[in-house]
């Protein structure tokens, strides 16, 4: 988006699919089935409770983002069942109508015990996808207590956050309680729209904690290190609204809880006392006087001709404050970058690691350092410096907590919402703009119809793939934009928009 009066234009990636039925693509008869046309809060137990008329399910993977999912009947003619009875007449889950066809796959595979034809374990491994919000012990607990007594906790982040559960042994069938925390929990949302969990099997049979915190946790010796969990506790649960309502001390209360389907809950007897967990922060050292460790992100996979600090600032910014880059002069096409705090540096990874980026695949992890230093200096490819300071850049967007409330964290698309635009600029303008600064041009123009009071545009691009997008958003991102006659500078900002299927 273009902004006037040294305001900046942002652009974010907007997701739109048209594919909901679709054409069904001829593929051989599988006992796999492909589930497309999901609604966002769709959980496996929704899946399984909608489809098991057909036959017994073995296996559900969960693919929330684009609400879809696998589901692998015990045999083909449960499959065959399935997808010949939706062809005809439509089958709604959690209320909404899905759409069927077989899988290429005839099997999903298992990443827990391979072995086992079920995959079972009582140890779960949880994904959270777009974590906005922080995750720890405490949140895990209360959203997976309350299927099954949770034993143990373990959190680790390396390329995004994943974490491990234990459950307990039961004498009728040892993986009980982790059947029904996956077939309750999986694909469902921690807070509204945001900390997706994706859940497979683990390997481990067993979880070894060594100390409790905020990343581990052994609920069988809390001798390890008690904490202080604070007064007041509250449940939180699975899909409540997400902490997102500011007051004028930063942050709201809680939001409401839903529950678990019922026939995953246990008696109330036998419900533990859940626990509170920290809200999230709003971010940038300037405003907390330091950042906390962890709030430095390594990126390698950097084109040495076309990246530089700016740049790479222009694409991490979408995710949080950006407080310093470095270029690492032993270490080619890599960088540091500082962020506002770890949460934002968590979102950077989930989102950025594995990007494609001007042929490259960027990777993207947590940096043991603390800070970035700037050090041994020099000069890039393009003749700008290897260092840059962007603490006090307005074009950070995270500066303060309602700043932060009113930006939309979406991974990155083939669609960016553009704002903050002079109302001069046209779609020409858009496309001499991508063919100046060497970038392909999108595919589809769209401005939004303004305010009579309005002195900006907004609207929407779209570009034939999300990597054409993504470099488009890396080089025009606060682009400025000084038109004739008007003395004042406009800076294009760029941020990605969800796609939504059947939008």
């Amino acid at each position: 988006t273009f902004a006037g009066g040294g305001a900046d234009i942002y652009l974010h990636v907007v997701n739109y699919s048209c594919d909901v039925g679709g054409s069904h693509h001829k593929v051989s008869v599988s006992p796999v089935v492909h589930v497309r046309g999901l609604c966002e809060s769709v959980v496996e137990a929704d899946l399984v409770e909608a489809l098991e008329k057909f036959g017994t399910i073995c296996y559900v993977m969960m693919m929330p983002f684009k609400r879809q999912a696998l589901v692998e009947f015990e045999n083909i003619e449960s499959a065959k069942k399935c997808v010949t009875f939706a062809a005809d007449e439509p089958v709604y889950i959690a209320g909404q109508q899905a759409f069927f066809n077989y899988s290429t796959s005839k099997r999903i595979t298992r990443p827990g015990n391979t072995d086992d034809p079920s995959g079972g374990n009582k140890v779960l491994l949880l994904s959270i996808q777009n974590p906005l919000y922080p995750i720890t012990v405490d949140v895990l607990y209360t959203v997976c207590n309350p299927v099954g007594k949770v034993q143990r906790i373990v959190i680790f982040k390396r390329n995004g956050i994943q974490a491990m559960v234990e459950y307990p042994f039961i004498n009728t069938d040892i993986f009980l309680c982790a059947q029904k925390a996956k077939a309750a929990l999986n694909g469902a949302d921690i807070y509204a729209g945001c900390c997706t969990l994706k859940i497979e099997y683990a390997r481990p049979t067993r979880l070894n904690v060594i100390r409790n915190d905020n990343d581990s946790w052994d609920y069988t010796k809390p001798y390890l290190g008690r904490r202080d969990r604070g007064k007041g506790r509250q449940r939180q649960a699975i899909l409540g609204e997400h902490p997102s309502s500011f007051r004028h001390d930063g942050y709201g209360s809680h939001g409401p809880l839903l529950p678990l389907p019922s026939r995953y809950r246990m008696g109330s007897r036998d419900t533990p006392e859940l626990v509170a967990y920290p809200l999230p922060q709003a971010s940038s050292s300037y405003m907390h006087g330091g950042n906390p460790s962890g709030s430095v992100v390594m990126v390698s996979g950097l084109h040495q001709l076309k990246m530089n600090c700016s740049r790479v600032f222009n694409l991490f910014c979408l995710y949080g404050n950006i407080e310093k880059v470095k270029f690492m002069k032993t270490i080619p096409g890599t960088a540091l970058v500082e962020m506002g705090d770890e949460y934002a540096v968590e979102r950077a990874v989930t989102h950025l690691n594995n990007v494609k980026l001007f042929g490259k695949r960027l990777n993207v992890c947590v940096s043991k350092q603390h800070s970035v230093v700037p050090s041994q200096i020099f000069e890039l490819e393009d003749g700008t410096s290897s260092y840059k300071d962007f603490a006090m850049s307005k074009n950070n967007r995270f500066t303060s907590a309602g700043q932060a409330s009113k930006n939309i964290i979406q991974p990155p698309s083939c669609v960016l919402h553009y704002y903050n635009v002079p109302l001069c600029v046209t779609e020409e303008t858009f496309v001499k703009l991508c063919d100046d600064h060497e970038v392909l041009t999108f595919i589809k123009y769209k401005v939004f119809d303004p305010k009579p009071s309005a002195k900006t545009l907004s609207g929407l691009l779209e570009w034939e793939c999300k990597t054409d997008a993504v470099e488009a958003l890396t080089v025009l991102n606060h682009y400025q934009i000084r038109p004739e006659k008007i003395k004042m500078s406009f800076v294009m900002f760029l941020h990605y928009v969800l796609q939504c299927q059947g939008s």
